[in-house]
């Protein structure tokens, strides 16, 4: 045992020394782990998106079942509007940036809206609610497609309508306790939502290319 103990304590000793020689990350150079600030951007556009469907997914998952934990859910969503509309005021100044976050929190009041009318079973106040939803949807295609020539405001609206159709699916589902449907269809809100993120990262670096020469650490 105590021969047995001598050989693992030397072999662990060899492997510290390989690692130490080798660098980082098992053998990876230090400076290969840096990252394209292009890169980085749409790492950081992807979070806050997904943020964005992860916390609608909460709220409504909490607001269906009359759970307490609706209100702080819809409190953590409303605080990602103000993270995107922030990251955009990076490139297009704050007033952009505000103008956005307001955009972005009447299209997730509209969906509180929208989840209570169909928790309610009320057919004529949610096509009312519906089209409200996706008007709102057509003014952030517009705002952002006029802020960015590589957003085309037919685009971008297609992809606002995307993600106004997957999410309804997910309530639909969730309200019908179709599990199986419930997750398929956050599988497509979450892949679409990772194609819009990218889609927009793209276009800031077009429009902003002397801002992603480089590399960051």
């Amino acid at each position: 045992m105590k021969f047995l103990t001598v050989l693992l304590t030397v072999l662990l000793i060899g492997s510290l020394q390989i690692a130490t020689a080798q660098g980082p990350a098992s053998g990876v150079r230090a400076d290969r782990l840096s990252i394209t600030r292009a890169d980085m951007l749409r790492q950081d556009m992807r979070k806050l998106w997904s943020d964005h469907v992860f916390w609608t997914r909460d709220y409504a998952a909490a607001a269906i079942a009359d759970q307490p934990d609706a209100k702080a859910a819809a409190t953590r969503l409303l605080k990602n509007q103000e993270d995107i509309g922030n990251a955009i005021a990076k490139y297009y100044g704050k007033a952009s940036g505000d103008q956005l976050t307001a955009l972005l929190k009447q299209h997730i009041m509209i969906a509180v809206d929208l989840i209570k009318a169909a928790k309610s079973n009320d057919q004529a106040k949610f096509k009312e609610v519906d089209a409200k939803w996706e008007k709102n949807g057509d003014e952030i295609a517009e705002f952002l497609s006029k802020a960015n020539p590589n957003w085309p405001k037919a685009t971008l609206a297609d992809m606002m309508r995307m993600h106004l159709t997957t999410t309804k699916n997910e309530v639909t589902a969730r309200l019908n306790k179709d599990w199986d449907a419930d997750v398929r269809a956050f599988d497509a809100v979450y892949d679409h939502i990772l194609k819009m993120s990218d889609a927009l990262a793209d276009g800031i670096i077009k429009q902003f290319p002397d801002q992603f020469s480089g590399t960051t650490k």
